[in-house]
C-alpha cells in the first residue's frame, strides 16, 4: 500500500492510546551520529513530539553495535535486504566487514519494534542501516559516487516483517499523519514527498 494511503488509514490516537512510532535516534536530537554529535534539526519529526497523542520510540541501530563515535558505512554489492540474505556487505571507510554487527542491530531494532507495539516507523534516509528508500551504492565519498534505490539493513529488517517505514523527507506524508493526529491541523498543499522532487526523477528517470 502507498505510503500516504496507509498513513490515512492509521487509527486515531488518544492521549490514553496513543501512535506508537519508531524513530532513528539521530532525528529527535540523540547525540549518536558518526562523529558523536547529531545531525541537526529536523522539525518534521520534532513535530510530533509536541502531540500528546503520540508515542515516540527512538532507537540508533549503528551506536547499538558500533558504539559512537565511529567510521562511516556504505553498502557493497547491493541493499539492505541483499545484506540479510548474504548477497551484499557493509563496509566502513577504511574496509572493515561491519555485516553481521549491521544484522544484528537490524534484529534488536526489530525487536524494540515489537515490544513496543510500534505502528509506523520515521527513519533517516540513505542510511546504510535506516535507509528506507534511497541510499548509496557503494562509497559514499567516491568522486563519482551513486545512489539507488532501496533499503539500508535495519530498514529492510522492518519492512520484511511487515513494517510500514517512511523517510523524514516524505512531507506530504508527514502532513498527512498530522491530520491524522490533530483533526484541527491544516494540511500544507504545497508540501512534497521527496521522490516528487526534481533531483529524484530526473537521477531515476521517474
Amino acid at each position: 500500500m502507498p505510503d500516504k494511503e496507509y498513513i490515512k488509514n492509521l487509527r486515531t490516537p488518544t492521549k490514553d492510546n496513543p501512535l506508537r512510532i519508531l524513530v532513528s535516534a539521530c532525528l529527535i536530537g540523540i547525540k549518536c551520529g558518526v562523529n558523536g554529535d547529531n545531525y541537526g534539526e529536523y522539525p518534521s519529526v520534532l513535530k510530533l513530539s509536541e502531540f500528546e497523542n503520540v508515542k515516540l520510540i527512538s532507537f540508533c541501530p549503528e551506536d547499538f553495535s558500533f558504539g559512537t563515535p565511529r567510521e562511516m558505512c556504505d553498502i557493497y554489492g547491493g541493499n539492505g535486504l541483499d545484506v540479510l540474505e548474504g548477497r551484499a556487505k557493509v563496509l566502513t571507510t577504511s574496509g572493515i566487514d561491519w555485516t553481521e554487527g549491521m544484522i544484528r542491530a537490524s534484529e534488536k531494532m526489530l525487536q524494540v519494534a515489537i515490544e513496543n507495539q510500534v505502528e509506523l516507523g520515521l527513519m533517516m534516509d540513505v542510511s546504510a542501516a535506516c535507509g528506507n528508500h534511497v541510499i548509496y551504492d557503494g562509497n559514499r565519498y567516491a568522486e563519482n559516487k551513486k545512489y539507488q534505490i532501496g533499503m539500508g539493513v535495519c530498514g529492510a529488517q522492518l519492512h520484511r516483517a511487515g513494517l510500514k517505514i517512511i523517510s523524514w523527507r516524505k512531507f506530504e506524508s508527514l502532513e498527512i499523519l498530522y491530520s491524522r493526529i490533530d483533526p484541527n491541523h491544516k494540511v500544507d498543499p504545497d508540501a512534497k514527498d521527496f521522490d516528487q522532487n526534481e533531483w529524484y526523477m530526473e537521477y531515476f528517470n521517474k
